[in-house]
């Protein structure tokens, strides 16, 4: 075994790029979600003050919850892909 090959079943970390779509796919439903949760009662709310309320609940629940479970799910995809 040479020095820069990996054991097998350890593919070693995603893709920079490969991680950007795994937290777009974690975020997007998130935050569509959010915005139609808080719409019945922040409506008139500032833009700013929205965002930043659906941030604190999105990114903690994407951060903790959906990405780890996502970069799992990619990990078994490939390696049953290898």
């Amino acid at each position: 075994m040479s020095l820069t090959s990996t054991p097998r079943g350890n593919a070693g970390p995603p893709s920079v790029h490969a991680r950007a779509v795994i937290t777009w796919i974690a975020i997007f439903p998130l935050v569509t979600l959010g915005f139609f949760a808080i719409a019945p009662f922040a409506g008139d709310w500032n833009p700013v003050l929205r965002a930043f309320v659906l941030s604190i609940v999105v990114v903690p629940v994407a951060v903790y919850l959906v990405v780890p479970q996502l970069m799992r799910a990619h990990g078994r995809i490939r390696a049953t892909r290898r």
